[in-house]
C-alpha cells in the first residue's frame, strides 16, 4: 500500500495549459491523470499542503522547449524503407522495439535519438543532460542500443544503420552514428546501486547483450503497432497533449500503475482531485497511466491489467469523464529512485505538471536478500530534489488501508490502528489465485472478477489446458 509523508513539498511548474473534457471512443473506457494548476479566487498561486505553491498557465512545456516526434513523414516512408534495405542492419530485440517507440513518440525529449557517449555518461552519472541552451533537463535511465563485435565489424565505416525488426523489415533509419563501449558493470551498478544476480531488466537486455553501444540520431519510418487489440490506448505525448486540451482540463495529475486498480488507489486518485476543486480548480483531470513495456514474469499482464481498469471505470469507482486512461511504452527496470525520475520526467513530456509518488516508487525486493532493495521513502525523497524536474508537482500519497468500522478502503489513522488491515501483494494474489473473496470495499467486484480470471488462466495452462484468449 502506498506510503508518503504529506509534509513533502510540492515544486512549481511553470505553464499549465487548460484542458478539455472528453472520453475515448472506444469499447475500453479508462481515465488518465492530470497536473495541478491554481485558479482560486482569481489568483495567479495557490497551495497544496504545506509550502506547495501552483501557478496558473498553460499547459507545460515539453522538456527542452519542444516535444521531439522522430518519425518520417508519410510522402517520404517508402524511400526511407530502400534505403534502410541498403544499409548494414541491426536487428532489435523486442524491448529495443519498445524503446525505439518511446524515443519515436518524444516521451524521452529532447532526445533526438540512442545516446552517444556524452548524453550516456551523463545520464549515469548526472542523472540528466545538459542541453544546447545549457539549461539541464533530467535523464535517468539510459537510453541506448547495443551491438556485438560482429555487427561492429560489419558495420565499418558505413554513418547510417538499419533497424530491422524479426523480418528484417527496416522500421528506423540511426545517421550519424557513434559506437562506443558498453560497459556493463558499471551501467548496472549506476543504474541499480548493485551488480547482484537477478535483477530482471539487467538480465534480460544487459548482460547477455553486446559490448558496444551504438548511438545516433533517429528517424522512424511508421508509427510502432503492436497489434495487441491495445493500439488505441497508447496515445503519445502530443495526442494526450490534445486529449487534456479537449477536454478543458486546467489541472492534470499522473498516476503511474503496474498493477490491478485496488479502492484504495481509487481513494487516493479521487481525494487528489478533491483537494484541486478546493483549490479553485474547476476540471482537474486524472492521467492513469500504466507502463506497457517489459515488466518481469511475476507482472500481472498488461492485457489483463487493461481489462481490470475497464472494470473499475464501468463499477463507477473512476470517473471515465475526469480520467484518461493510456499506456505508457517504456519498459521497466525496476530502479526505484533512479527510474522513478524517468517516470516522472517523461509525464511532464505528455502534458503533467503533477506527478503521484507512493511507497518504494519503481523498486523491488532484493534479488538475493529477503528485504526490500531500496528505502521505501527514497523515491518521494529523490523526486523533491532531482535536477531537472523543478518544474514538476511532486504529490506523494498518503496512507490507505481497509478500515473494518467503514467496511471499505479508507486513509490510515494512526490514533485507531486496531481497526485497520493492511492488505499486501502477496495477500491480494494468494486470495485471486484461491478464488476467495477480499474483505467488501478492497476492489470492485468485476475488477477482482478479472483478476480471479487471470489466475485462474495460469492454473489452467500450468495443468496443460489453454485457456481462453483476453477481450479488451
Amino acid at each position: 500500500m502506498a506510503t508518503i509523508s504529506s509534509s513533502l513539498l510540492l515544486k512549481t511548474p511553470t505553464k499549465i495549459q487548460f484542458l478539455p473534457k472528453t472520453h475515448f471512443t472506444t469499447p475500453l473506457n479508462l481515465p488518465l491523470p492530470t497536473r495541478f494548476t491554481s485558479k482560486k479566487n482569481g489568483s495567479s498561486s495557490g497551495s497544496i499542503g504545506s509550502g506547495t505553491r501552483i501557478r496558473s498557465g498553460l499547459l507545460i512545456e515539453p522538456d527542452g522547449g519542444k516535444l521531439v516526434t522522430l518519425l518520417v513523414e508519410e510522402s517520404q516512408r517508402e524511400l526511407k524503407k530502400e534505403e534502410g534495405f541498403k544499409l548494414p542492419q541491426i536487428k532489435l530485440t523486442k524491448i529495443d522495439i519498445e524503446w525505439v517507440h518511446v524515443l519515436s513518440e518524444g516521451w524521452a525529449s529532447p532526445l533526438k535519438g540512442f545516446m552517444r557517449e556524452s548524453e550516456f555518461l551523463q545520464t549515469l552519472h548526472f542523472n540528466s543532460i545538459r542541453i544546447e541552451n545549457g539549461s539541464v533537463v533530467n535523464m535517468s535511465v539510459p537510453i541506448v542500443l547495443a551491438i556485438d563485435d560482429e555487427k561492429k565489424n560489419q558495420i565499418g565505416g558505413s554513418t547510417s544503420v538499419a533497424l530491422v525488426d524479426d523480418e528484417n523489415n527496416p522500421i528506423a533509419i540511426l545517421s550519424d552514428i557513434e559506437i562506443y563501449k558498453h560497459n556493463k558493470e558499471e551501467r548496472i551498478a549506476r543504474t541499480w546501486g548493485t551488480t547482484a544476480p537477478g535483477l530482471p531488466y539487467a538480465d534480460k537486455a544487459i548482460t547477455h547483450a553486446g559490448n558496444w553501444l551504438i548511438g545516433g540520431d533517429l528517424k522512424v519510418i511508421e508509427p510502432i503497432k503492436y497489434h495487441d487489440g491495445l493500439d488505441r490506448f497508447r496515445l503519445s505525448p502530443a495526442e494526450l497533449r490534445d486529449e487534456f486540451t479537449r477536454r478543458n482540463a486546467d489541472a492534470v495529475f499522473a498516476f503511474q500503475l503496474r498493477n490491478p486498480v485496488h479502492n484504495g488507489h481509487a481513494l487516493l486518485m479521487t481525494d487528489t482531485r478533491q483537494r484541486l476543486l478546493e483549490m479553485g480548480y474547476k476540471n482537474p483531470v486524472l492521467l492513469l497511466h500504466p507502463l506497457g513495456g517489459y515488466t518481469k514474469a511475476d507482472d500481472v499482464p498488461l492485457h489483463w491489467r487493461m481489462k481490470q481498469h475497464e472494470k473499475v471505470l464501468e463499477d463507477g469507482v473512476l470517473d471515465p469523464e475526469t480520467t484518461v486512461v493510456s499506456i505508457f511504452p517504456s519498459p521497466m527496470h525496476y530502479a526505484g529512485p533512479t527510474e522513478v525520475q524517468w517516470h516522472a520526467k517523461a509525464r511532464i513530456n505528455a502534458g503533467a505538471n503533477f506527478y503521484i509518488v507512493g511507497r518504494d516508487p519503481a523498486g523491488m525486493g532484493h534479488p538475493l536478500e529477503k528485504r526490500d532493495l531500496y528505502d521505501a521513502d527514497h523515491g518521494k525523497k529523490v523526486l523533491s530534489m532531482a535536477p531537472g524536474l523543478e518544474r514538476l508537482n511532486i504529490l506523494p500519497f498518503r496512507v490507505a488501508a481497509y478500515d473494518k468500522t467503514k467496511n471499505g478502503m479508507a486513509f490510515f489513522d494512526p490514533s485507531r490502528p486496531q481497526d485497520f488491515i493492511f492488505i499486501s501483494g502477496t495477500k491480494m494474489r494468494t486470495l485471486a489465485k484461491n478464488k476467495e473473496s477480499p474483505p467488501d470495499g478492497f476492489m470492485c467486484p468485476g475488477g477482482w472478477k478479472v483478476l480471479v480470471e487471470y489466475y485462474d488462466s495460469l492454473a489452467q495452462a500450468e495443468n496443460g489446458r489453454v485457456s481462453e484468449p483476453v477481450s479488451v
